[in-house]
């Protein structure tokens, strides 16, 4: 398994043949370099990784974006993974589309140092809502 701090050329293809005009969930699974780099020695990781989230996340808000819901992994219950990962976030946007603008903006690459300072690679997975058959809000 390998994961990555960016996207292949290939993957961006693969997610535009998603479908269009409606919203996409990007789970994103997160592995933190146990120190920072680049200009951010002193700092774990995550606190390097948070100085890009929290302006990430207002930005991506101000594109008609939300965050779900993060989380730290602490067990994993079924399966086992030569990787190991260390946080979960789950972010909606308004179409494929709109992730692409977003992720390839200038403002994202500039504030995008201290992700690369604190991230030690992660994978991100586009995923569409769907109902379930027999499913309830109640369950």
């Amino acid at each position: 398994m390998k994961i990555a701090q960016y996207p292949e050329p290939s993957q961006f293809e693969e997610l535009m043949k998603g479908p269009k005009d409606t919203k996409v969930v990007m789970v994103n699974l997160l592995s933190f370099k146990d120190q920072a780099d680049g200009g951010n020695e002193g700092m774990s990781g995550l606190e390097s990784y948070r100085l890009y989230g929290d302006q990430m996340k207002k930005f991506v808000e101000s594109k008609g974006g939300r965050f779900i819901w993060s989380g730290r992994v602490d067990s994993m219950v079924i399966g086992e993974s030569d990787s190991d990962f260390d946080m979960i976030a789950l972010v909606e946007y308004p179409s494929r589309e709109a992730f692409v603008e977003i992720a390839s903006s200038a403002h994202v690459r500039e504030i995008g140092q201290d992700r690369a300072k604190g991230l030690a690679g992660q994978w991100l997975i586009a995923t569409t809502g769907q109902e379930v058959e027999g499913a309830s809000d109640d369950a």
